[in-house]
This record gives C-alpha cells, sequence and structure tokens, in this order.
C-alpha cells in the first residue's frame, strides 16, 4: 500500500485534523467596543424607521454602496489575477501562510496529533485479539442459572441483560455490579432475546468468562484427600440439554466431576440453562483420550462402571464403589468396544423392555441415585 493510499478513508478522501492556533500566532484582531456596536444598531433601526429621504440622504447611501461594492469586486479580482494553485495533492502546499485562524494537520505529518485517549474515532482493538476474547466467553441465562452464577462466581460476569420483571429478584446483583462497574442493560424481551440469542431466555442473560476445563491429573490431585467420590464420563454426548439435565442430577447426587471431550460444551447456554444452576457445584474434566484418563482414575483406586443394555448386572444387585468413574454413551448408541473392555463392572438398567432405552440423562439419574443410596444415603 502506498503512503497516499494509507492517508485515504474509505470514501477516498484525504483525512484531516483541525486545530485552533495559539493565540499569540493569531492575527490581532481589535474587539468592536459595546458603544460602537450599539450605535451602528441604534442608526440602522433609525433608518430602517424613517420612510422618507431627502436628496442628500440618497446621495451619501449610494456613494456607500458604491464603495462596499467596489471593496467586494477587490477580492475577487485578486483571486481571478492570481496563478492557479497547484492541487495535485489536493490541499495547500505546505509552508503557506494564512489569515485563518485555525491550523490544518494532514494525516502522516511529522506534527504530533492530539490525543483524545480513544473517545472518539474508530477502535483500534485488534481483529486477532477480538476473536480470541470471543472464544473465552459465553453466553448464560435463565433465572436459577445466572443466580447460581453470581453467588459462586460474580467475578466471571462481563456484561448483564435483564428485564425489568425479574430486577427485584436480582437487587444484589444489580448492585455488586454497579458498584464494579460492570455494564448491565435493562430491555424488552425482543431485545434481550437477541442478546441471549434464544426466546428462551428467563428474562436474563450474562455474558461471562469460560471456566479452563481440568484433565485427570489435576482432578485428581484436587479430590486426593476424598473417601467417596463419584465421577461421570460421557463418551460422544454433546446435546446440551441432556448436558444440562445430567449436570442436574451430578450436582444434586454429589458429583464432584463431569468428563467430557470437549469442556466448553458444559459451559454453553443451553447446557447450563438446564442445569438450573447445578453446573455451578461441578467441575469439567477435558478427556482427550477416554481410555488413557479411565486408566489414569484406576490406578488412584477407582472402580469404572459401564451402563450395557443387555447382558450387565442388574444395577440393584451391584456393589456400587465408593470411588467411582460412572461411563455412558449417547442415547441409542454403545460405548466403545475399548472402554467395556477397560471397565470393572457392566450394569443393565432393568424393566418392561417396552422401549428400546432410556434417555442417557435419565439413565444418569438413575446410576447416581443407587450410588449415593449405597455410599451417602
Amino acid at each position: 500500500m502506498s503512503d497516499s493510499d494509507a492517508l485515504k478513508g474509505k470514501n477516498g478522501k484525504v483525512r484531516v485534523i483541525y486545530v485552533r492556533k495559539e493565540e499569540e500566532q493569531a492575527p490581532a484582531r481589535r474587539p468592536a467596543t459595546r458603544s460602537s456596536t450599539t450605535d451602528r444598531k441604534s442608526g440602522q433601526r433609525d433608518e430602517g424607521r424613517n420612510p422618507w429621504k431627502t436628496p442628500g440622504d440618497r446621495a451619501r447611501g449610494g456613494a456607500r454602496a458604491d464603495r462596499a461594492s467596489s471593496s467586494g469586486d477587490a477580492p475577487r479580482r485578486a483571486r481571478q489575477d492570481a496563478p492557479p494553485r497547484d492541487d495535485s495533492a489536493g490541499r495547500r502546499p505546505r509552508g503557506e501562510t494564512s489569515d485563518s485562524p485555525w491550523k490544518t494537520f494532514y494525516a502522516g505529518d511529522d506534527a504530533a496529533v492530539p490525543d483524545h485517549g480513544g473517545i472518539s474515532g474508530k477502535s483500534q482493538i485488534d481483529p486477532e485479539q477480538l476473536r480470541r476474547q470471543r472464544a473465552e466467553e459465553t453466553r448464560v441465562y435463565g433465572e436459577n442459572a445466572c443466580q447460581a452464577l453470581f453467588r459462586n462466581r460474580p467475578d466471571a460476569i462481563v456484561r448483564a441483560w435483564f428485564e425489568q420483571s425479574v430486577t427485584p429478584r436480582f437487587r444484589d446483583a444489580l448492585r455488586w455490579m454497579a458498584a464494579n462497574r460492570k455494564a448491565y442493560h435493562v430491555v424488552e424481551d425482543d431485545e434481550l432475546a437477541k442478546a441471549s440469542g434464544t426466546e428462551h431466555h428467563g428474562g436474563v442473560c450474562f455474558l461471562i468468562k469460560k471456566r479452563a476445563g481440568l484433565d485427570a491429573d489435576g482432578y485428581l490431585t484436587s479430590v486426593a484427600a476424598k473417601q467417596h467420590d463419584c465421577v461421570m464420563a460421557l463418551e460422544q454426548i454433546s446435546n446440551p440439554h441432556n448436558l444440562g439435565a445430567i449436570l442436574r442430577s451430578c450436582a444434586h447426587f454429589g458429583v464432584n466431576g463431569v468428563m467430557v471431550g470437549d469442556s466448553a460444551l458444559l459451559e454453553s447456554g443451553a447446557a447450563v440453562r438446564t442445569a438450573e444452576g447445578g453446573a455451578e457445584h461441578v467441575k469439567a474434566i477435558q478427556c482427550d483420550d477416554m481410555l488413557q484418563d479411565m486408566q489414569r482414575f484406576q490406578r488412584a483406586g477407582y472402580t469404572v462402571v459401564t451402563l450395557t443394555g443387555n447382558g450387565g448386572t442388574p444395577l440393584s444387585e451391584v456393589k456400587m464403589p465408593a470411588r467411582a468413574v460412572l461411563v455412558l454413551a449417547e442415547e441409542g448408541g454403545a460405548l466403545s468396544q475399548a472402554v467395556l473392555s477397560q471397565a470393572d463392572i457392566a450394569v443393565a438398567i432393568n424393566g418392561t423392555d417396552r422401549v428400546p432405552s432410556l434417555n442417557v440423562s435419565v439413565s444418569a439419574g438413575i446410576l447416581l441415585a443407587e450410588w449415593w443410596r449405597q455410599n451417602r444415603g
């Protein structure tokens, strides 16, 4: 890109900034006195009120008009006689003086342009930084989900939107955001739907910073002292509503961690809303290799329990271990053969067989209820 192109805006025009010259550089002008101004206005009013003029008055008025006309023509004749200005650069040549009290700074001049602190003008945010920032943020909506998030990690909130009807129940959150300079908006339903990306926003939406998921080793270190611990491992489950329902059951039955292939799935707005606040009580465990992570848990003293459709031990006959990893697959699917072969216990949930299977979130709730009954209930 050439230097001249760098100075042009989107419309092809050269950008310029006009600033006032210093007072000592401005040409001296004698201000009009109050009396002279008053006399001149008074004379104009008197002349306007006199409908009759003597021949001498008309002669004097004509002389004044001739002098004004000749004085007005002089600048025009001077401009016509002056040599043509070089407009090749689209501006007055540099160094040329002018009687104007305004001084022109052109983009690219060596002279420093006044700094306005970023208040006006185009944003200079790096696009890559903006994309990275958006990747690190997510939107959470739903009244119970947002209330739980505010109670457990208010510092994660970046911005908030509320409908007027829910503000009395978020009075503490509003006060905290005002005191901590967090932006919030009280808006109508249609604007909140745009902000949250859904019509099922429940009257409130938070823009938050995502939590980073732990790896298997990091999680095991954090719960090393626990004698009772249950981890839910999900293979190829990505439906946000199923994930949210599982998170809700996990929070209810005291599960501390959920292991998934992409921990960001547990931070999606739909999953968090379906969890109804349960997402704030469960740690996300990032799992890049299910088989290897299962082995890590087994070496730490955990028992791996898988759910199978047929051939497993009825759940009612199984002694659920105090430290367990419960492994589930998406409804209608099956666990990989490698995972099944690595399991310590394979269980089945018996029923009437009138339907081929249960929803995965329902199966998770049944397994967790039995683990809780035997170990914590």
